[in-house]
C-alpha cells in the first residue's frame, strides 16, 4: 500500500490533515463518521487512478470544534472553501455515509469546479415509512457490526476500530456528530428541496443489504437528483468501500470514464 502524503490545512480558523495520493484527475473524497480513519485499502485502489483527496472534517481527530460549525451545511460551505484554497477544478467528489450528505449539500450549493457526484449510502434526507436505525441508541460495537453484511468483516473493523489508543478520538468525533446531526436524527428536512440544483453526473451507491439506510433511500436519491444514476452492490452492507472495496472503486472509475467520453 502507498503511503499517502500527510499535510495540514488552515482554513476558516481551524486546522484539519490532509491525506493525498494518485495522480490523474483529482477526486475529492469525503469520509462519513469515520472521518479520523486512515489510508484505507479501497483509497489506495483509487489512487491508482485518480488524484486522491482526503481530508479530516474540521472537529474531528481531537482537534476543537470551530465556532462556526453547528450543521452539516457548515461543512459543505468549508468543503468549497477547501476546494478553491486546494485549487481544485473539475474534481470527481465523492461522499460516504455523513460525508456523501456533506457531498449533496455542496453540489446543491455549486458544481461550478466539479465534475461528478458520487453518494455511497448517503445520510442526508428522509423517506417516510422506512425503518432505519438509530445509531445514537446503539453502543460502539452495535454500530460498527450494522455497518456490515460479512460477520468476518464485522469482527475485523472492531479489532481494528475500537482499541484503547483511540478511545478519546472516537468520544471526540461522536460529540460533534451529535451536535451536526442530532436534530433530526441524520437528514436535513430543507435538503430535498434543493437537489434538483445539481447540474452535473451523479452516481447512487448503495449496499443491497444497508441495514442503516435500506435500498428506498437510494431510489429516492435518484428521484431528487436529476439524471442520477444507480448502483446496487450485492450482497454488502452500509459500507461498500470496505465490504466490497473493488466493486465500489470499479464503479466509480467506470463512471468517472463515461463522463470523459461524453464530453
Amino acid at each position: 500500500m502507498a503511503q499517502p502524503v500527510v499535510t495540514h490545512l488552515n482554513l476558516c480558523g481551524t486546522r484539519v490533515k490532509v491525506m493525498r495520493a494518485g495522480q490523474g484527475a483529482p477526486l475529492l473524497f469525503l469520509r462519513g463518521t469515520d472521518a479520523s480513519d486512515d489510508w484505507r485499502p479501497f483509497l489506495d485502489d483509487l489512487a491508482g487512478r485518480f488524484d486522491v483527496i482526503v481530508p479530516e472534517h474540521p472537529g474531528f481527530g481531537g482537534e476543537a470544534r470551530p465556532d462556526w460549525l453547528d450543521r452539516i451545511a457548515d461543512y459543505a460551505n468549508y468543503y468549497l472553501d477547501v476546494i478553491d484554497a486546494l485549487g481544485l477544478d473539475h474534481v470527481h467528489l465523492a461522499g460516504h455515509g455523513m460525508g456523501g450528505w456533506i457531498a449533496a449539500e455542496l453540489a446543491s450549493r455549486s458544481t461550478k469546479r466539479l465534475a461528478s457526484l458520487t453518494l455511497a449510502d448517503a445520510q442526508g434526507i428522509y423517506v417516510d415509512g422506512v425503518e432505519t436505525i438509530d445509531t445514537f441508541l446503539r453502543t460502539e460495537e452495535e454500530s460498527v457490526r450494522d455497518l456490515f453484511q460479512d460477520e468476518k468483516i464485522a469482527a475485523a473493523e472492531l479489532e481494528r476500530r475500537l482499541t484503547p489508543e483511540t478511545e478519546d478520538v472516537r468520544l471526540n468525533n461522536q460529540v460533534v456528530i451529535a451536535q451536526t446531526t442530532w436534530q433530526p436524527r441524520g437528514y436535513d428536512p430543507h435538503l430535498r428541496k434543493w437537489l434538483h440544483r445539481i447540474d452535473i453526473p451523479t452516481l447512487i451507491i448503495w449496499g443491497e443489504n444497508d441495514k442503516l439506510l435500506p435500498q428506498a433511500y437510494a431510489q429516492e436519491w435518484d428521484k431528487l437528483i436529476p439524471g442520477a444514476q444507480v448502483e446496487i452492490i450485492a450482497d454488502c452492507g452500509h459500507a461498500p468501500q470496505i465490504e466490497k472495496p473493488a466493486d465500489f472503486v470499479r464503479l466509480i472509475e467506470a463512471f468517472a470514464k463515461a463522463q470523459r467520453v461524453a464530453a
